[in-house]
């Protein structure tokens, strides 16, 4: 400041003292402010990210109905759009949020009400005796060569005794401990209820306000156009990749392997469904580890035509679900190879529980759209230095 100020007080003996003071003010103005400015900024941005970690501590408790709303108001965003064309918005974003509750989650909450009836079901059986796991394990083992038995029994896997006692304590412990937490259970059960009415009320807004929410958060993102595009659109993409080419697959082969077991008379249908459905969330895996193993089992005990059969339909109708229409659901836009998708889902429900079905490969293609700009601002950086 003081070379500045002398600069322009030997150019005011120059030029006289009107230019010489008004030159030296401008000067010391200038720098003045811009340690001023800088100081206001820095201070400015750590309000806002003060403020912006203590917004996202208060939502933290209902992140899962946040992520749910905006998944949902992402995939049925085409829905609302066409029931535009024929009503207001607040009437089209009410209508969208009924056809949702009628489509979605009335089914999933009867669904559950039916499975844990089921498991209870299954579990009296246990208990009572009628299931016997011990001797259905037992015609499994006489229907293997001596090889085999001898590989189980390395494994201390043929002390059938052993595992009924072990599981039948197991599922004692369980019983008396959700006995004692059904204070708990009942107040789980009033926070997912909150937690829903969240989620729908979210829902609303984010289906009548979605497009001026995004407008905003594009004008307040500091990044350039072309990797807003990027960022923006990898994200929608697959999130709608996640619930289409994921999940509807994953309740589709479930309830197709669910009716397969029905008909063949096996016991709890609707549970060996849901663990279907579950696993067939997992890429390259799926349902086969579910209905393969009991095929087996059916060859072992004698039940060979139902074993066939579960076999043949397996591979031709729940594997070719997952093989055509995973493609034709998802496309071709997301780009992560299996092997990606399968670690970055079971590190998301590791993380995040359910919630990671969804955040787990949207933190994975989110990390490969990331380098992919940075790759693509170093190639171009790296070309203008070679055009000069």
């Amino acid at each position: 400041m003081h070379a500045l100020l002398g600069t322009a007080a030997m150019q005011g003996r120059a030029d006289g003292p009107p230019h010489a003071l008004c030159f030296a003010a401008y000067v010391a103005n200038y720098l003045m402010g811009i340690g001023l400015s800088t100081l206001e900024d820095k201070t400015f941005l750590l309000l806002i990210t003060a403020i912006s970690l203590a917004f996202a501590w208060i939502l933290w408790p209902f992140y899962g109905a946040i992520l749910w709303g905006t998944v949902l108001a992402i995939v049925f965003a085409p829905l609302y759009r066409r029931l535009c064309r024929s009503m207001r918005p607040n009437l089209a974003a009410i209508a969208t949020v009924v056809i949702i509750v009628l489509i979605v989650i009335l089914p999933s909450t009867l669904i559950t009400a039916s499975l844990v009836q089921e498991a209870s079901g299954v579990y009296e059986m246990f208990k009572s005796g009628e299931l016997n796991l011990a001797r259905n394990l037992q015609h499994v083992l006489d229907a293997l060569p001596s090889w085999a038995v001898g590989v189980l029994d390395r494994f201390w896997l043929t002390d059938l005794a052993g595992v009924q006692e072990g599981l039948s304590a197991g599922l004692g412990r369980a019983s008396q401990f959700i006995a004692a937490q059904a204070l708990n259970i009942g107040q789980a059960t009033f926070e997912l209820v909150v937690r829903m009415f969240v989620m729908l009320y979210l829902l609303f807004f984010l289906l009548r306000d979605g497009d001026e929410l995004f407008r905003i958060i594009k004008d307040a993102v500091p990044l350039r156009a072309e990797q807003q595009r990027a960022i923006f659109s990898k994200f929608a993409t697959v999130i709608r990749a996640t619930v289409k080419g994921t999940i509807v697959v994953a309740i589709l082969q479930g309830a197709l392997g669910g009716l397969m077991f029905w008909f063949l008379g096996i016991r709890a249908a609707l549970l060996w469904a849901a663990l279907m459905a579950l696993l067939s969330l997992l890429p390259a895996v799926g349902a086969a580890l579910v209905w393969f193993p009991v095929a087996l089992y059916l060859l072992a005990t004698g039940a060979v035509w139902q074993g066939l059969v579960l076999i043949a339909y397996g591979v031709l109708v729940i594997g070719l679900v997952d093989n055509l229409l995973r493609p034709v659901l998802v496309g071709t836009d997301i780009k992560l190879p299996d092997y990606v998708v399968l670690i970055s889902t079971l590190g998301g429900i590791e993380i995040f529980g359910m919630n990671g079905i969804v955040l787990g490969p949207l933190i994975a293609a989110m990390f490969v759209v990331v380098w992919d700009i940075l790759s693509a601002s170093r190639h171009a950086a790296q070309g203008d230095r070679t055009g000069r």
